[in-house]
């Protein structure tokens, strides 16, 4: 299982698309386009956000179980990334204390394997992308989704700039796995065909190591 990851507007759904295509493999993508309860999170973060987080939850840990179905499969985001999101939005004043714990012991719950079970739950490999936060600003505003749009709510570029300090310990930190970060400002891996060829001969290189 090979597991995508990235602050917003890395391009995980990208790099997602061609390791499928390149390895002629499944995906499983994050929900977002489909996902009724992210609009509201942004309209009204408080009360939304422990909402958003288990639904985020949920349909992770339901790709997860249809991902194991393959020997070799590749996942938009990584279940562990969502903590990593659900944490600064109650240190933003969020969500509870209560609702943390609450999470956290899910999580953990949810996550722990079991004997009896077939369905293996950490990814056997993390790929990360990095991006600079100018990068991540260009890419969310190219990307035009309104309710992302610093224009529209001006707290939103210190949510921003937390959350892109916060991926760099989170991915310094991550030991569920193996894993390989990709310079997301030096390969251009959408719209460059040379580098996009340098960045999945980088993975085939460390799935080659596993």
């Amino acid at each position: 299982m090979l597991v995508v990851s990235g602050t917003i507007g890395a391009g995980k759904t990208s790099l997602t698309n061609l390791l499928a295509d390149h390895l002629s493999k499944p995906a499983f993508y994050e929900s977002v386009d489909d996902n009724e309860i992210l609009p509201l999170f942004y309209k009204d973060p408080k009360k939304y956000a422990f909402l958003l987080q288990i639904y985020f939850l949920n349909t992770r840990l339901d790709s997860i179980k249809a991902a194991a179905s393959d020997k070799l499969s590749v996942m938009d985001r990584s279940i562990f990334e969502d903590s990593l999101l659900f944490h600064l939005n109650a240190d933003l004043g969020r969500a509870t204390s209560t609702e943390v714990a609450t999470y956290d012991s899910l999580l953990n719950n949810m996550m722990e394997e079991l004997p009896e079970q077939d369905v293996k739950k950490n990814p056997d490999l993390l790929i990360h992308i990095n991006i600079s936060f100018d990068t991540m600003l260009k890419r969310i505003k190219k990307r035009g989704r309104s309710f992302e749009q610093i224009e529209q709510d001006p707290s939103l570029f210190e949510y921003y700039k937390e959350l892109d300090e916060r991926y760099t310990d989170w991915y310094n930190n991550y030991d569920k796995s193996e894993k390989i970060q990709i310079d997301g400002d030096k390969y251009d891996f959408v719209e460059n065909p040379a580098e996009r060829g340098q960045v999945l001969q980088l993975i085939d290189e460390k799935i080659a190591t596993l």
